[in-house]
């Protein structure tokens, strides 16, 4: 239960609704308490054991004063206007104490309401923050679909199962105290017996409570496995269409999808069991609470008016211990769903910031690697080794080589979404790990093989990042990329929504996009990773032809398999297994008759 404590730090800032709702459940909770004795008076009156009491006493705020006054009133109109006087206004006052009961117990849902919301929406916040702020080697191990869960039902489930409860949770013990204490006032021997009942029923439900939690893990890993499983394959729909796996996958998801149903459904069952076995136990504790009772009112130790109060205080004692253990259910069940939340917002992020960053405004020298070396995690071969590279201001670098030649990841570790297992990257003679994050990448635009866009607006999708872009600095941009035209010939132009991906538009389209986004950004530095190779003939000529505009008077950094489009470059670097193996230009290389020159061979056959 530590971890349920601290999710209440969520509602530091909520405060004064925490205070209105505290005060309204401290109210529900005193007035639920009187409701019991409320009805001593109404019995004595009914049954005609009312004491008369005709000499005005003390009044004091004790029990006994608050019992004396009560009947001195009460003998008062009897002897004015008779009995049924006497129990419409005891009617009354009964009525009246059961209204301000509920009142105060709505009042304390009311206040309640914006703050269980806002603690949710503040976690979903916090959650998708930590996830989009870790670093990108961290999701190399992740299941994308496994997180999405976890932003969506486990944060669901901790909104139902957990700050759905809240209210009970904060005034049913305080019920519980105030009848108790009646109840102990009444009688003491009585109590002590209803106490050593309640205990026993405790420790019987406390048992199935216990097994809900590892239950409710197994089963928000299962969905989460589920979700996995249909993000895979919505992505990879059109492979899934062309090999016919349709049947298979199906089969694949029915078994997962089965799973997760038993597992459910065996939790929902002992979960179902909490309702039904503390209604069996709370008639049981009644049952034998009537003989216990009913032997001391027939010894004379208790009067039959002040027992019948003690049942109905009693009632006020297990409907909220009833709701109580509910409650307690429940927060066993949202817990497995707290664990895996806490297990994402307690993740680091490999890539750190110093406290105290320095800063590059104007790029004006050039990128050195030295000796850079890098491995990535599990992996004993290294993906870059003993790299050492410099890319001076405005010069077009080129970067060749077959997959898996560590092309990309150069460039990972350039823009720190990785760090260097050995060696150093210096930006102007800083190394970049002296830099802010911010400040590092905003000196690069990047154009990749597969453009990344949003279910957004054409407008918002150029100026991703880049907040009070004007509408004409947008259309220069596209323009730039010749993209102004096809923009102007879509429904809404600017303004028109691309769809999940971009898929409204062509791959031309898409890419000319990202070349625009990039444009506006007007970085010093311009990535270009492998930007034309998924292009048929027609597009690459226009998003080439934007790319040639963009790469002006710009350091320019390409990733090309498409050897054609990287000829007129200052610098080709040719890469094998993670290491430099031949630099120089286009006809140097040729002339060296190397790996280079393969390349090329290869591409002209």
């Amino acid at each position: 239960m530590v971890r349920f404590w601290r999710l209440l730090k969520y509602a530091k800032k909520y405060k004064g609704l925490l205070f209105l709702s505290g005060l309204s459940n401290v109210l529900t909770a005193l007035f639920t308490v009187v409701s019991a004795p409320a009805i001593i008076p109404f019995l004595q009156i009914l049954f005609g054991v009312q004491p008369p009491v005709l000499t005005t006493p003390t009044f004091s705020w004790t029990l006994d004063g608050l019992k004396n006054y009560t009947n001195f009133q009460l003998s008062s109109l009897i002897e004015q206007g008779g009995k049924e006087t006497a129990l419409i206004y005891v009617c009354v006052g009964i009525i009246l104490i059961f209204f301000l009961k509920n009142l105060f117990r709505y009042l304390a849902a009311f206040f309640m309401s914006p703050v269980r919301n806002g603690m949710v929406r503040d976690i979903r916040q916090q959650l998708f923050e930590k996830v989009i702020d870790l670093d990108i080697g961290w999701f190399s191990e992740r299941r994308k679909g496994d997180l999405m869960a976890r932003v969506t039902t486990d944060v669901q489930e901790v909104e139902i199962s957990i700050f759905n409860v809240l209210v009970t949770v904060f005034r049913e013990p305080l019920v519980i105290i105030g009848s108790l204490i009646f109840l102990l006032y009444v009688s003491p021997q009585l109590t002590l017996f209803v106490f050593g009942l309640m205990l026993f029923t405790g420790i019987i439900i406390g048992g199935i409570g216990k097994t809900l939690k590892k239950k409710s893990a197994k089963v928000q890993e299962r969905l989460g496995d589920l979700v996995a499983m249909l993000d895979e394959n919505l992505a990879g729909l059109r492979v899934l269409k062309s090999f016919n796996a349709q049947q298979s996958q199906a089969e694949k998801f029915k078994r997962e999808n089965d799973d997760y149903s038993n597992l459910l459904t065996r939790l929902l069952r002992r979960r179902d069991l909490s309702s039904p076995l503390s209604e069996f136990l709370g008639v049981s504790m009644v049952a034998i609470l009537l003989w216990y009772g009913s032997a001391l009112v027939f010894t004379g130790e208790l009067t039959a008016e002040t027992f019948l109060a003690f049942l109905f205080a009693f009632f006020n004692v297990s409907q909220p211990t009833k709701a109580f253990s509910n409650a307690f259910y429940n927060i066993q069940k949202g817990m497995a769903a707290v664990d895996r939340i806490d297990e994402i917002l307690n993740e680091n992020s490999a890539i750190q910031e110093i406290d105290k960053p320095e800063k590059i405004n104007i790029f004006s020298e050039e990128i050195v690697f030295q000796k850079v070396s890098f491995a990535y995690a599990n992996e004993e071969r290294k993906a870059v080794n003993d790299v050492s590279l410099s890319i001076p201001k405005g010069k077009v670098i080129a970067m060749v080589g077959s997959s898996g030649s560590g092309k990309t990841t150069l460039i990972d570790l350039l823009l720190r979404f990785y760090d260097t297992t050995d060696g150093q990257i210096l930006i102007d003679g800083i190394n970049i790990k002296k830099l802010s994050l911010n400040n590092l990448r905003s000196l690069f635009g990047v154009v990749s093989q597969e453009p990344i866009l949003f279910n957004d607006s054409i407008f918002n999708n150029i100026t991703f990042g880049l907040p009070n872009c004007s509408q004409t600095d947008v259309e220069k941009a596209a323009q730039i990329a010749n993209a102004h035209d096809f923009i102007l010939s879509t429904e809404n132009g600017y303004h028109t929504n691309i769809g999940d991906g971009g898929n409204k538009l062509s791959g031309g389209q898409r890419q000319r996009l990202t070349i625009a986004r990039a444009i506006l950004r007007n970085p010093p530095i311009l990535i270009l990773d492998e930007a034309t190779s998924a292009l048929d003939s027609a597009s690459e000529k226009l998003v080439q032809d934007a790319l040639e505009k963009i790469m002006q008077n710009r350091t320019t950094i390409i990733i090309a398999h498409r050897l054609s489009t990287i000829q007129h470059a200052d610098e080709i670097v040719v890469l094998k297994d993670g290491e430099v193996i031949e630099k120089g230009n286009h006809q140097s290389l040729l002339d060296l008759a190397g790996e280079y020159r393969k390349f090329v061979q290869f591409q002209v056959v």
